[in-house]
């Protein structure tokens, strides 16, 4: 027997006997929840950074008068398959910091010579005489040297930017104490000694800043470039003592205050009639605020000006290995400097370092932080950070500092006291009503971070965070 089952034939629902729920919900009251927000994270740098009060909304670093210059990276721009250095940044060597003749810096980058490499290529031999200097546009180089029982050891790294070589344009007679070998394939520019020369020899401004330069030696310098304070130690009898002074920075630098900003508008009509059993103004204040603070972690670790990532000094910027995260690599960051109190990382790099470590068979340790166990290596904490930027090229970068103005250290900077203060160095200040019934008001947070002395804060860059096929 077949049952017809169209529409028209179908039985009706049976009628109800009590209070359907879709009715009885009109008179019920509903549980609901506070506004949530996905944009929230853990923002541990800004818990864990020791913040300064900045009376005057600067706060000045005094350091030792140092002598070093000449230390930052150089910038290329590129024309097709063409790699050209940028003329002003030769003021990156040190040879030529400060020399700001134009015509002859644009002689020097135009005697330099383009090079591609290839990966395993040696680029210059330990041993041989060294000629020239080389600037590496593009690509990761390793040096290796002869080790004490003549092994061969690691000396550095050197990716975007690096050069290697600056002395043999002085030295007639220099040769190589290292072998260079390229670990991927890149591009370089070599100026040899023969056409700096060539310049030296038509410029005598050149000459001037050339001779300037070599007498910097003279003066005594402690390993960190800064003057060394003159002194005697294990004499007998009683011989004449040095006298000395501690000589200060003359131009030292001063971090001024940013802020984050915006108005938070709220009808008067929501404000009257919505505020029960959640009072609207708050709820639309704490989300406000929670976007602010973590745009001012973002800034903290960004900004071009005082960001973490661009005030570390390139002599604490170091090269990984072999690209990812492994336990040699936190170990080389962590020695640059004593008391290192955290390491930040992009989650998905702290992911990274798990499997390198696995793949050892090892297992980082965790730390007691606040009352909440997180993850560390020789007994530092590693905390995330998703403000750390992450390339196209699926590399990150991890920082590690030591904090604290009594460490020397990275501190933050904020202003307390403000008027209508809402938190410490955050202030909500009502701006009125306008003749659209908006209220209107104005959410400020003022702060900036400093390093007061450059081994405080270190990072490791091109972090290779892609999971590599087995």
């Amino acid at each position: 027997m077949t049952v017809d089952s169209s529409p028209e034939t179908q039985l009706d629902p049976p009628p109800l006997t009590s209070l359907g729920t879709a009715a009885a919900r009109n008179l019920a009251t509903t549980t609901k929840s506070a506004p949530q927000m996905q944009e929230i994270t853990s923002r541990w740098l800004l818990k864990t950074l020791p913040w300064v009060e900045t009376k005057g909304g600067a706060y000045r670093v005094n350091r030792r008068l140092t002598y070093t210059v000449g230390d930052g990276r150089i910038e290329f721009i590129q024309d097709g398959a063409t790699v050209r250095v940028i003329p002003r940044e030769l003021n990156e060597l040190a040879l030529l910091r400060g020399f700001d003749d134009m015509e002859v810096l644009n002689a020097i980058a135009g005697r330099c010579v383009q090079r591609d490499f290839r990966a395993g290529e040696v680029l210059v031999e330990r041993g041989t005489p060294a000629v020239g200097i080389h600037l590496i546009a593009h690509g990761r180089v390793s040096q290796t040297g002869e080790g004490k029982y003549g092994d061969e050891v690691a000396v550095s790294v050197l990716a975007d930017g690096d050069r290697f070589g600056e002395q043999a344009l002085l030295d007639g007679q220099g040769t190589w104490d290292y072998t260079a070998t390229a670990e991927t394939a890149g591009t370089l520019l070599t100026l040899s000694r023969s056409d700096f020369d060539a310049v030296l020899a038509s410029a005598p401004s050149l000459r001037t800043h050339i001779d300037r330069f070599t007498a910097l030696p003279q003066q005594r310098q402690n390993r960190h470039g800064e003057a060394e304070i003159a002194m005697s130690a294990g004499h007998t009898g009683e011989p004449d003592l040095p006298g000395t002074f501690v000589d200060y920075e003359l131009n030292p630098r001063e971090y001024e205050l940013s802020l984050a900003q915006t108005v938070l508008r709220v009808h008067t009509r929501v404000a009257d009639l919505y505020n029960g059993p959640m009072n609207q103004t708050e709820e639309q204040l704490r989300l406000t605020i929670e976007a602010l603070r973590e745009r001012q972690e973002h800034e903290l670790i960004n900004n071009r000006e005082f960001g973490l990532l661009h005030n570390a000094d390139f002599k604490q910027r170091i090269q990984t290995h072999s690209g990812p995260p492994t336990p040699d690599d936190l170990d080389e960051l962590l020695c640059r400097r004593r008391g290192t109190k955290l390491i930040l990382a992009h989650p998905k790099t702290i992911a990274a370092i798990g499997r390198e470590f696995n793949a050892r068979g090892l297992y980082p340790d965790h730390v007691d932080l606040g009352g909440q166990s997180v993850p560390a290596w020789r007994g530092v904490p590693i905390l995330p950070c998703n403000k750390i930027p992450i390339s196209k090229e699926n590399t990150s970068s991890i920082i590690a500092m030591r904090t604290g103005e009594e460490n020397q250290g990275v501190i933050g900077l904020h202003q307390t006291g403000l008027p209508e203060e809402y938190q410490p160095g955050l202030s909500v200040r009502f701006m009125g009503i306008d003749e659209k019934s908006i209220i209107s008001y104005l959410v400020t947070t003022y702060y900036s971070a400093a390093v007061l002395v450059p081994d405080a804060l270190g990072v490791l860059e091109n972090v290779q965070i892609a999971r590599r096929r087995d």
